[in-house]
């Protein structure tokens, strides 16, 4: 990915909040017919002296478990929010009109060797720690023990595991840090008067990377 240095992120710990806070990712991998992509929620684990490692699973039916190429690293991107940004916004269009739209985002990108298990165990325990994940906080939350065990037990045997061995974590914050003070102020005014969700996250990682 192309990334100017003035957008990259190297710190460790944000690279990995992003995984755990926003863990749908695209899976990209090498298929005989060309490169795959599959939206998969992913769950990073730390691994000691190496960049971690992320563990989902496929349905079954899914060829990308035995069609991708295992020799070929797989590519897991994930995405921490994005928005639009108006030349508008900027104090200094109103000055000399040198001002160009833009788009704001996070992402990080996961590059390792990819594993297939194909193992009823394995599955049932990951199963139990993506939900466990997932529903923690909730008022109610739902349980694999809550379904009827030859139901879980049905849906085990649909799904694939896969595993990737994360080699090389990237990041890129692209907010705004390439403007001037007044400029990325401007951005998040703008940005807080549209009001809708993924504005006021990136007026505040905007607001962030300013300080």
């Amino acid at each position: 990915m192309y990334l100017p240095k003035h957008f990259d992120q190297s710190d460790p710990q944000q690279l990995q909040q992003v995984m755990q806070d926003f863990p749908l990712a695209n899976l990209i991998t090498l298929g005989p017919q060309g490169l795959l992509a599959n939206p998969l929620p992913l769950l990073w684990l730390p691994d000691a002296g190496g960049a971690g490692r992320l563990q989902g699973h496929v349905a079954r039916a899914n060829p990308m478990w035995h069609d991708s190429d295992l020799s070929v690293e797989a590519l897991a991107l994930f995405s921490a929010g994005d928005a639009y940004i108006s030349p508008g916004w900027y104090p200094s269009k109103q000055q000399h009109g040198k001002a160009v739209p833009t788009w704001n985002y996070i992402t990080v990108q996961a590059r390792g060797t990819l594993r297939i298990i194909d193992d009823c165990d394995w599955l049932r325990d990951l199963v139990g720690r993506l939900t466990d994940q997932h529903e923690q906080g909730r008022q109610t939350p739902w349980q694999v023990s809550d379904a009827p065990a030859d139901y879980i037990d049905a849906m085990l045997r649909a799904i694939v595991g896969i595993e990737i061995e994360v080699r090389e974590l990237t990041g890129k914050w692209k907010v705004s840090q390439n403007q001037q003070a007044a400029n990325r102020q401007g951005v998040i005014d703008g940005l807080q008067q549209q009001g809708d969700a993924a504005s006021m996250n990136m007026a505040e990682q905007v607001r962030a990377a300013s300080a």
